[in-house]
């Protein structure tokens, strides 16, 4: 297999979310979407404790259009819906949640966690919806760390979200192709990657250091990879943990505002006012 050359290699930066401080290696300047994925930030703190669960993570918020996915790597995110759903996910899993025409969910960190204080650490990132799909009905899927499949391909350990790897299939049910994965090399690893030629592709750093494509990348860098090759080859510098988020591209217009992506303005007003009448769910959390 013909290994993908590098497009870019690109530090996350720090930014302010709602008091908190965390990496966001997209969008960054120059760089403003990997299609069909659009923000990655990365939360890695130590929460205080003395908190309530109601005082802890993100309230009741809308989504329009896209979905938001969260791999949770340390501590657990309890989820909760106006489609009703109430589900919990830990360390090593999934939260793939399908915006659609419209849902109101809230991200909180359960009740130890919030109470106790303690480590927390997980990525979220959005990945588009093709028009086609931008209206259809949202959903819910939490895959636990169980049900993610492991794989063992050179010296790396995968755990398989979406796509097809060797055969198996990740949980995720994805509105177009994408091969999702969370990696982790020992100190001197390589592994080659095999990725479909027509993905976009890009992988991102948690920790640790390593060389793709003969190139240095740090921990906390994205590296965007070229559309010239079936693999990407790693080869850890020091143990290290990574991401590698690759899709076929939707290749249609986009326009955001806050948690609404659309294809143009008009729909965007659109969604804010469907937002603001209801028509997106009421969430009414409900705390032990």
């Amino acid at each position: 297999m013909k290994n993908r050359t590098i497009k870019h290699i690109v530090p996350a930066q720090r930014v302010n979310m709602g008091g908190h401080l965390i990496d966001q290696p997209l969008p960054v300047q120059g760089v403003a979407a990997v299609d069909p994925f659009l923000l990655i930030h990365h939360w890695k703190n130590k929460l205080p404790g003395g908190q309530r669960n109601q005082e802890a993570g993100v309230g009741p918020h809308p989504h329009r259009g896209f979905s938001p996915v969260t791999f949770i790597f340390e501590g657990r995110i309890e989820h909760r819906d106006s489609l009703g759903n109430f589900a919990t996910v830990e360390s090593g899993g999934t939260q793939w949640m399908f915006a659609g025409r419209g849902i109101t969910h809230s991200e909180r960190f359960g009740t130890a966690l919030a109470q106790a204080g303690g480590d927390l650490e997980f990525i979220q990132f959005w990945v588009n919806a093709p028009a086609k799909n931008k209206m259809d009905a949202p959903y819910y899927q939490p895959i636990s760390a169980a049900e993610t499949p492991t794989l063992s391909l050179g010296d790396a350990t995968l755990g398989l979200v979406s796509g097809e790897l060797q055969g198996t299939k990740g949980a995720a049910h994805t509105k177009t192709p994408q091969l999702l994965l969370r990696g982790e090399l020992p100190k001197d690893g390589t592994a080659q990657l095999p990725i479909p030629e027509n993905f976009n592709a890009l992988l991102y750093l948690l920790d640790g250091a390593m060389t793709v494509d003969g190139k240095a990348v740090e921990a906390k860098s994205m590296v965007v990879f070229e559309n010239d090759g079936e693999a990407v080859h790693l080869q850890a510098t020091e143990k290290t943990r990574f991401i590698v988020l690759s899709g076929e591209p939707i290749g249609e217009p986009v326009e955001s505002y806050g948690p609404f992506v659309m294809n143009d303005q008009t729909q965007v007003m659109q969604a804010i006012r469907d937002a603001q009448m209801g028509k997106m769910g009421v969430l009414i959390e409900e705390f032990e």
